[in-house]
């Protein structure tokens, strides 16, 4: 038992490795702002084109089908290498140099098709008489859509899209599969040169520590929102 702890929960090298884990970490905190940022944006695009009307539409109604479901469908770390993959051959150029934007890369394609099921689900959420009524006094289909049913989609459907923001913020570790050093790289390069794994326990504080205000956050407007549907109600 005395082992285990000291291999893992050992004090004086939880506050040797923390600066350098710190470091790191600090990466994994810019990798998760610069994909958000990107995949908020794009998620919202794909979502309002997979609702477009008309015949017009349908080609790109069926290429935004067909990116969610394959980025849905395939795992991110596998997605990873392939982006990694492209940069070391020089495709679509990418560069093999760019570690931190392949992977900003990477975890906007698979986040995106996420975000985008979840958007479209808010936007399907809010009834075709809203959007009748809009037409009705003269607005445009975008009109309608961006003055009237957007803002009500969004407000409902922020919890979900905390809930894929701390997703997105604990996935970012796998990224050190391509030789970014973030927080795990660093832990991991602690392990090996102090045969001490309690590097692994700092960079789990660090994630923790910032996955459970989002937690509560995201609880917090769960709550507001349903007190709020409660005193419609009455």
């Amino acid at each position: 038992m005395g082992q285990f702890l000291h291999t893992f929960f050992s004090p004086f090298d939880f506050l040797r490795s923390a600066p350098a884990i710190w470091n790191g970490f600090q990466l994994n905190l810019e990798l998760m702002v610069v994909a958000e940022a990107f995949i908020l944006v794009l998620a919202l695009l794909i979502a309002i084109v997979r609702g477009l009307p008309g015949r017009a539409a349908a080609p790109l109604r069926a290429a935004a089908i067909v990116y969610t479901d394959i980025f849905r469908g395939t795992p991110l770390l596998l997605v990873i290498f392939m982006v990694e993959g492209f940069a070391t051959l020089n495709y679509f150029g990418l560069s093999s140099q760019s570690l931190f934007r392949n992977g900003v890369i990477a975890l906007v394609l698979v986040y995106t098709a996420y975000v985008t099921e979840v958007y479209r689900a808010g936007i399907e959420s809010v009834h075709p008489s809203q959007r009748m009524a809009a037409r009705s006094l003269g607005l445009s289909y975008m009109q309608a859509l961006r003055y009237v049913v957007l803002p009500q989609a969004i407000r409902r459907v922020v919890p979900p899209l905390l809930n894929d923001f701390i997703g997105l913020q604990k996935d970012t570790v796998l990224i050190t599969t391509i030789g970014l050093v973030e927080a795990l790289g660093q832990a991991n390069q602690w392990s090996s040169d102090y045969v001490n794994f309690t590097g692994l326990t700092v960079t789990a504080v660090f994630f923790i520590f910032l996955t459970i205000p989002l937690a509560r956050f995201t609880d917090h407007i769960i709550r507001q929102r349903e007190r709020r549907e409660r005193a419609q109600a009455v």
